[in-house]
């Protein structure tokens, strides 16, 4: 085995011998050329397999390639040394000298390979191969087309091309422009005369198609609910706009001076005067009231126009600011309507009491007739209704009217039917009858269950719905609020508003010119034999009878009162007690039945003429307090009471009155 491989190794050897001594003859044949430019002789595939066979080895068994006569003809014609090849190169362009110089070397190489190639094919085994190393030979197989080269100059790229322009004459051009002119002239005429054709054509098409209504069909769309309900309240949108007192073209670059305003310095100035002739001629206003839900809005109550029998006898009307020619709702009542109020918790709906007895509700969102009212019988009232309020919280709240009898009433406002509670209000120190005519009635702020009454006979009554500790229900009999020699016509409490509490205030006017202050008595402590209660300040400014006094709703020392001269009196307290801050006389002179103040911000009062207008007055900076007034109000109150001679009356069993 050894010997085997040995000889192997040998043979191997003797190969790369012979295969270097080829490289070094391929080397020499290129050195001994003359000019080193003669390409190969062409050789044949089989010259190629007798080389690869010589050098890896054919196996002893295989059969022997058959060499062309072509390929030794060109052989023997070589001479011995040196290679001579054909100018033309080889079909496939492959230059293969150690081929050349394999088949050339020495005389008979054909031979001598074929030898050699048995004798390696002998002692190669079939398992291992020899790999020859091969020579890398690059030629091209096609030659590219050489780039051409573009050059570029300036006169290449700047050619100058010259246009010929032929255009029109002078002349051409102008008679162009007149006819292009003259054809506009022309279609214009033409679209102007189709379009009156077709004018023409739609008038008598109309003409055709519009007949003029009869009387019975204009009557019937007069008439007809739909269209009454348009023309009503597209009028009242219009008629707003209109009465919009706003200056829309107003410049505000102009200066101060250019636009001074008349009323500058005056404390009061009248915005407005609500009227209508249709419905408020020759009929007085009974009571006022404003909407808490919608300041623009105010409602007046009116009696009877006895000029007009065909009309209702009672009236009531809602205002709006924005809306001065007309009224924006009427509603109408079978009696005349002494006392009207809004609902503080439903602004839709207006209650109002009337002579007969009766109450009535109202909705805006209906027609002109109430939609519910109370029937006339026992049940209820029977004599003129001059007060009402409504008490409570917006879950649980009540109606309380009071007439002329003494009778006070509790009604639930979805329920007129009857009356939830009924207290007849009696005194036993009247002389013929032991009722009590109420003409005024208030409730203090935050109660619903005592309140006070005014009365024909001039006096003030205390009164609790309900039994409560120390005092029964009804009238009481002990205290008696007396200072008026004449019918009370208002009473108004103090609102609640600020850091001090003066809600045990109440103010009372009278048909004996008076307006007095009164500070109730508190109810913890009722007294238990008759105590006449004396007034703490008489105003006694008024020169005829002093028809309503009311609180101003935020400033602690401000109210106002109308009287039956024509005048309205706004009242400061604490700039003086002994004269009204203005003095102004409101309308015609006629006299001034009620009063009342907007609820929002209190800067307007309305005020209601028996001539049957309202009139509507801003009072400007003196409806806003300072931080001061309460304090001040204490004050004035502390001056008034030390100021005036403090007097307690007790009334003997035997009606005489004594100085305590």
């Amino acid at each position: 085995m050894q010997d085997a491989r040995r000889a192997e190794i040998q043979a191997k050897k003797a190969k790369l011998e012979e295969i270097r001594k080829l490289r070094k003859a391929r080397e020499d044949a290129k050195k001994g050329s003359p000019s080193g430019t003669s390409s190969p002789r062409p050789v044949s595939r089989r010259d190629v397999d007798d080389l690869l066979d010589d050098i890896i080895g054919r196996r002893a068994d295989s059969p022997k390639p058959k060499v062309a006569e072509g390929a030794l003809a060109a052989d023997s014609s070589t001479t011995p040394g040196s290679l001579s090849m054909p100018s033309t190169p080889p079909p496939f362009g492959l230059p293969l000298p150690t081929l050349a110089g394999r088949l050339s070397a020495g005389g008979g190489s054909t031979s001598k390979a074929s030898d050699a190639g048995s004798e390696i094919a002998a002692e190669s085994t079939p398992h291992q191969r020899f790999i020859p190393d091969l020579i890398d030979v690059e030629q091209e197989l096609f030659e590219l087309p050489q780039k051409q080269r573009v050059i570029y100059n300036k006169e290449v790229q700047t050619t100058e091309v010259i246009v010929e322009i032929k255009g029109a004459s002078e002349e051409l051009i102008r008679q162009q422009i007149q006819r292009e002119q003259q054809e506009a002239a022309e279609r214009a005429i033409h679209e102007q005369k189709e379009l009156d054709e077709e004018n023409a054509k739609l008038d008598k098409e109309i003409e055709e198609g519009i007949r003029d209504l009869t009387e019975e069909e204009r009557a019937s769309i007069f008439v007809a609910p739909e269209f009454l309900d348009f023309i009503e309240h597209s009028s009242k949108i219009v008629q707003r706009a209109l009465s919009d007192g706003y200056d829309y073209i107003k410049d505000y670059t102009i200066g101060m001076e250019a636009g001074l305003d008349d009323t500058e310095g005056k404390r009061m100035k009248q915005v407005c005067v609500f009227s209508d002739p249709r419905w408020t001629k020759n009929r007085s206003i009974t009571d006022l009231d404003w909407s808490p839900k919608y300041p623009e809005l105010s409602v007046a109550s009116y009696n009877k126009n006895p000029a007009a029998l065909n009309d209702p006898d009672g009236l009531v009307a809602v205002w709006n600011l924005h809306l001065l020619e007309r009224a924006e709702f009427v509603f109408h009542s079978q009696s005349d309507v002494l006392s009207v109020s809004f609902s503080p918790f439903h602004p839709n709906l207006v209650f109002g009491g009337t002579y007969s007895g009766q109450v009535l509700l109202w909705d805006t969102r209906s027609k002109h007739l109430p939609v519910l009212k109370t029937p006339l019988s026992a049940a209820g009232h029977t004599h003129p209704i001059y007060s009402m309020r409504m008490v409570g919280t917006q879950n649980a709240h009540n109606l309380i009217t009071a007439s002329t009898d003494g009778v006070v009433c509790s009604w639930l406002v979805d329920m007129l039917a009857q009356p939830q509670e009924t207290l007849d209000l009696v005194h036993a120190g009247h002389n013929k009858t032991d009722e009590v005519a109420i003409t005024a009635l208030d409730f203090p702020y935050n109660e619903t269950t005592t309140f006070w009454v005014g009365t024909e006979e001039g006096n003030v009554y205390q009164a609790n719905r309900y039994d409560r500790a120390g005092s029964k229900a009804g009238l009481n009999q002990h205290d008696v609020y007396k200072g008026h020699s004449g019918p009370v016509m208002g009473l108004s409490f103090h609102p609640l508003a600020g850091p001090v509490d003066f809600s045990d205030l109440f103010l009372t006017c009278s048909v004996d010119w008076t307006v007095k202050l009164w500070r109730s008595k508190s109810i913890a402590k009722p007294s238990t034999s008759p105590t006449v209660i004396p007034p703490l300040y008489s105003f006694d400014e008024a020169d005829d009878y002093v028809y309503d006094v009311k609180w101003h709703p935020h400033h602690p020392a401000v109210f106002g009162s109308a009287d039956g001269s024509g005048k309205f009196h706004l009242w400061n307290l604490n700039t003086d007690t002994e004269v009204p801050l203005v003095s102004t006389p409101v309308g015609s002179g006629r006299a001034l039945n009620k009063l009342s103040w907007d609820m929002k911000d209190g800067r307007r009062v309305g005020i209601g003429s028996s001539d049957g207008h309202v009139y509507v007055y801003d009072i400007g900076d003196v409806a806003v307090p300072r931080e001061s007034e309460w304090v001040d109000m204490q004050k004035s109150l502390a001056g008034m009471v030390t100021g005036g001679t403090q007097t307690s009356l007790s009334v003997m069993s035997d009606g005489e009155p004594r100085r305590m």
